[in-house]
């Protein structure tokens, strides 16, 4: 067991280090006031309208960067400082989350397979703990209960990768979106993907996290008679 504390630990440093990174960026370029003026409510109405998406709702959400896009709903949730505040950092996420939008208006591929998936992770998610600790326990035993929970763990970090292509072409969507219709300067441009590069970068590091942590279990599995 104390592999997996080292791999836990080990990435669990690494992402607070990614994370703490993030957040000294977005205090950055949340001081880079916009020249064109317009606030993150007023970017992601914009970008909305520009792709002809109508039926789509950009409201205020509580806390920071719990930014998100609920296709459910349909609803681009801006945090509040994002929804309200105009400058480089609350355009880049306005822009983005309105870039998973667009990615479900047109049936982008991989948000769809993502889509899909997530009831079946959620069940994952929600009991494979129990299973891996008792297939750990019984491993010598009866294994089967391990393999169980490798697969449903293997699910999650699918899920995870499935995740990178989805936020890496919203932000490009964004930006693309963001430069060609002049909402942002050449400089606010850079901050911009400065900013969400390092947005991404966290769920780069929680799919190696996962991924590290899957290949423990299938290491502990395969040596079960070792």
């Amino acid at each position: 067991m104390a592999g997996i504390w080292i791999i836990a630990i080990g990435f669990m440093l690494i992402s607070m280090l990614v994370s703490g990174r993030l957040k000294s960026k977005f205090k950055k370029y949340s001081q880079m006031h916009l020249q064109s003026g317009l606030s993150g409510k007023e970017v992601a109405e914009l970008m909305l309208a520009d792709h002809d998406i109508h039926d789509v709702k950009v409201i205020s959400t509580p806390g920071q960067l719990t930014d998100h896009y609920n296709p459910l709903t349909k609803t681009v949730n801006l945090s509040e400082p994002v929804y309200h505040e105009r400058n480089a950092a609350a355009a880049a996420v306005a822009a983005h989350e309105c870039g998973h939008a667009v990615q479900h208006a047109t049936a982008y591929s991989w948000l769809t397979m993502r889509s899909k998936l997530v009831p079946v992770v959620s069940f994952s998610s929600r009991y494979m703990q129990w299973v891996l600790l008792a297939g750990i326990l019984l491993v010598q035993t009866n294994p089967n209960i391990l393999l169980i929970g490798i697969i449903m763990f293997a699910l999650t970090t699918f899920f995870s990768f499935i995740t990178l292509p989805v936020e890496y072409d919203a932000s490009n969507r964004a930006l693309a979106w963001i430069d060609r219709r002049n909402i942002v300067t050449t400089q606010e441009h850079r901050a911009a993907k400065d900013a969400l590069k390092w947005a991404a970068r966290t769920y780069v590091v929680a799919a190696i996290g996962s991924l590290a942590t899957l290949l423990y279990y299938i290491m502990i599995f395969m040596g079960r008679r070792d």
